[in-house]
């Protein structure tokens, strides 16, 4: 009698709810081939966007000048008198308006005052400006923002008129009339500004996303399992919904940062003795025939690093959007 015996047979599913029996080694073969060493498809756990996102910065030459720049930037906001040894509130009206020299690689203003010293020191008010300002924008846009895009109804009705009445306040006449009245030389009122007619822009960026984000269908399940409101916003939905968030907040900054040297160039933002590029370059315009340097130095500088901030907000947007890939 001869001894037949069947192959060993496995049931391998099909992807759509049913089963295919398969002999033993094709099943494992079928198993194997889309993560395994021989089929070609890389192993491991995928990346998540935030991975994948900082894979490709990592790789974007954009992203790491840019990034250099800043660092260069909050490094002397930090410890100015590192390259600068000298104070920026001191000025020998004996050298006004002389050109580079030894301890004074940028000259002097019209009032003496070291211009090297000045756009160094003018680094930590400006950036100091920028950061907080879009902090302040960032925290209080996406809390607005996203309550009202998830809740919906009459808050988000009534959030959406009050943003179009913000949009319709031009930024430069609002900070003429509203810092017009302010004594204080303190970067706070010009900070408190910024976050108040800067918040309607992230609100409504939060907004939407956050409404695309709780019609996903994991936001659905969750809230079949009886997750409640604030889970849901929490560990679903924000996460998911904050990276044009950090994109506009990003590019952002870089516009607080201009826009604090255009109402100090006015008059109506810093005053002295603060330190600031606004007023360093409003000072020299007066000498712009006399003295150039005095005011193409700080021009030159706030320049770099509004860019700067603007190319790290498109190098981030385009590694976080995937329809970019």
């Amino acid at each position: 009698m001869s001894d037949t015996r069947e192959p060993a047979r496995a049931v391998a599913g099909t992807g759509m709810g049913g089963a295919m029996d398969l002999a033993a080694s094709e099943a494992e073969t079928l198993e194997r081939a889309p993560g395994g060493p021989d089929g070609g498809a890389p192993t491991g756990k995928p990346r998540s966007l935030w991975s994948d996102a900082w894979h490709d910065l990592r790789r974007n030459p954009v992203f790491l000048v840019s990034a250099l720049v800043i660092l260069f930037l909050i490094f002397i906001s930090l410890w100015p008198s590192a390259i600068a040894s000298g104070s920026p509130l001191r000025c020998d009206l004996a050298k006004a308006q002389e050109g580079s020299q030894p301890g004074a690689p940028f000259g002097y203003d019209g009032q003496g005052c070291d211009v090297y010293t000045r756009t160094v020191y003018g680094a930590r008010t400006s950036v100091s400006v920028g950061v907080c300002a879009t902090l302040g924008v960032a925290v209080l846009g996406s809390v607005l923002g996203g309550l009202a895009g998830f809740f919906g109804g009459v808050g988000d009705s009534i959030l959406s008129r009050i943003t179009d009445v913000f949009f319709a306040i031009p930024v430069v006449l609002g900070g003429l009339v509203l810092l017009s009245v302010v004594t204080s030389s303190t970067i706070w009122p010009v900070i408190g500004f910024m976050v108040l007619l800067g918040w309607p822009q992230i609100s409504r960026i939060a907004r939407g996303a956050v409404i695309t984000a709780k019609q996903n269908d994991y936001v659905q399940a969750a809230r079949a399992l009886g997750a409640s409101n604030a889970r849901l916003l929490l560990r679903h939905i924000a996460p998911n919904a904050v990276a044009p968030v950090i994109v506009v907040a990003t590019i952002a900054l870089g516009t607080f940062i201009a826009l604090e040297a255009t109402l100090s160039y006015l008059g109506v933002g810093l005053k002295p003795p603060s330190v600031s590029w606004g007023i360093d370059i409003s000072a020299a315009s007066p000498y712009i025939r006399n003295a150039p340097h005095a005011l193409l130095w700080p021009s030159g500088v706030l320049a770099v690093t509004v860019l700067a901030f603007i190319m790290l907000g498109d190098a981030v947007r385009d590694a976080l959007d995937p329809r970019l890939r």
